[in-house]
């Protein structure tokens, strides 16, 4: 965890400065361009979604698609601008405590280290964190080495070869519940899956479809399979016990799915409006 979280009042980066400086001022960017009210919450509930005063938000550098790093190290992405309309709706200053993978923002649920957090929904994570309705669906896909032969995400699982897969990843607690468990090999983080697989100790690595593609992309004769192996659906989430402040941040969210802000946020970062999940 970076124990120094990046604070709101400090200059983002400078492609994004215009939409940080909008989200301050409480100024969501929708379809119609108008401003959303903020949200009249008591004090009581505001002291159970934050209960240091600032809202901590935790985010997983693990997933590529929801959060990264400028050059000088802070972060950026549809994580960062969820959260900062959040916190802009409910008037808090924000903190963000930074993990290098979800099990590590998963696993510290339970010891008031965040206030917020965007993971992947899987019931082994609900034991402590309590989820909103997922605002993102992502494609979870293989990535075969150049020196496995088989055609497809099937065929893999059934040659009984050995795939790397990142601990604690959404995508590992789902594979580790489907048929070719047992060819799993799991791996501190995506660099060390990689390094297998380059290696040719893995024929395939599991992860995240964009992120995939774009080593496939670097690497000479990899791959990514056909079809997903599952459909990875990310929320926002509390730790378990805010019952009020989890409702508080499920209405929100379900708002800025209905009114757009979601999709225009997932488009500012090269995702397709149509991977946001609307409530039912």
């Amino acid at each position: 965890m970076n124990q120094s979280a990046w604070r709101l009042n400090r200059d983002p980066p400078n492609a994004m400065l215009s939409m940080h400086e909008q989200l301050r001022q409480g100024i969501k960017k929708v379809r119609n361009a108008q401003e959303e009210p903020m949200i009249d919450i008591s004090t009581d509930i505001l002291s159970e979604l934050a209960p240091t005063g600032r809202l901590r938000a935790a985010l997983n550098h693990g997933n590529f698609v929801l959060v990264a790093r400028d050059e000088a190290r802070r972060p950026y992405g549809i994580s960062v601008d969820l959260a900062t309309a959040f916190a802009a709706a409910v008037g808090l200053e924000l903190d963000f405590i930074e993990y290098e993978r979800a099990v590590d923002v998963s696993s510290s649920a339970t010891n008031g280290a965040w206030d917020i957090c965007f993971l992947a929904v899987d019931p082994k994570r609900a034991e402590t964190i309590d989820f909103t309705t997922p605002y993102i669906r992502i494609d979870g896909r293989y990535l075969a080495g150049a020196h496995c032969d088989v055609s497809d995400s099937d065929a893999l699982v059934a040659s009984g070869a050995a795939v790397g897969s990142v601990e604690g990843s959404a995508y590992t607690l789902t594979l580790q519940r489907q048929p070719g468990a047992e060819n799993l090999i799991t791996y501190t983080d995506i660099h060390a899956a990689l390094a297998a697989l380059d290696a040719g100790k893995v024929a395939a690595i599991a992860g995240i479809g964009d992120a995939m593609a774009h080593e496939a992309s670097k690497r000479q004769g990899t791959r990514v399979l056909s079809p997903p192996f599952m459909e990875i659906r990310q929320a926002m989430a509390l730790p378990q016990g805010r019952p009020s402040a989890s409702r508080v941040l499920k209405g929100w969210l379900d708002g800025a799915a209905r009114s757009g802000l979601t999709g225009d946020i997932l488009e500012r970062y090269g995702v397709a409006r149509s991977c946001a999940i609307l409530p039912s």
